[in-house]
């Protein structure tokens, strides 16, 4: 079971299907939602390591502070940070978005919406159940 997701989307409609899809997979013990990446990254600075999300779905468009902006921030504020994983989740058909990405630790980048088959691919490519019961103990 997993531990906790994230989900970082300014359409709060996306974030509402994405957590349903989340919820059918049963596969998750929480979903923490933002709709703006400068306050999930905020949240995250508060965390003890053991608190962090398993995962992180982030959308690359957003106001304030968008997905790449965060993950720069992010692979700053925790340099030897190896979780969560980092899904870029974007409508984006831009192709230097997802060149744009590569520089990034992230371990996906996906086409929204979410659905249940990739919430079980990442399971199954990246361990992520397995991973979230070690940092949970």
């Amino acid at each position: 079971m997993l531990k906790r997701i994230m989900l970082i989307d300014d359409d709060k409609y996306t974030n509402q299907y994405h957590q349903i899809i989340i919820d059918e997979t049963q596969m998750c013990n929480e979903t923490i939602v933002f709709q703006y990446a400068d306050e999930a990254l905020e949240w995250l600075k508060n965390l003890d390591e053991h608190e962090f999300p398993t995962a992180i779905f982030l959308d690359i468009n957003m106001p304030r502070m968008n997905g790449f902006e965060f993950l720069e921030e992010y692979e700053r504020t925790f340099p030897n940070k190896n979780l969560p994983i980092i899904v870029m989740l974007t409508t984006s058909l831009n192709p230097s978005d997802q060149q744009i990405s590569k520089k990034y630790k992230i371990h996906d980048f996906m086409n929204k919406p979410l659905d249940e088959t990739m919430i079980h691919r990442l399971d199954s490519e990246y361990g992520i159940q397995q991973t979230a019961t070690r940092t949970a103990s």
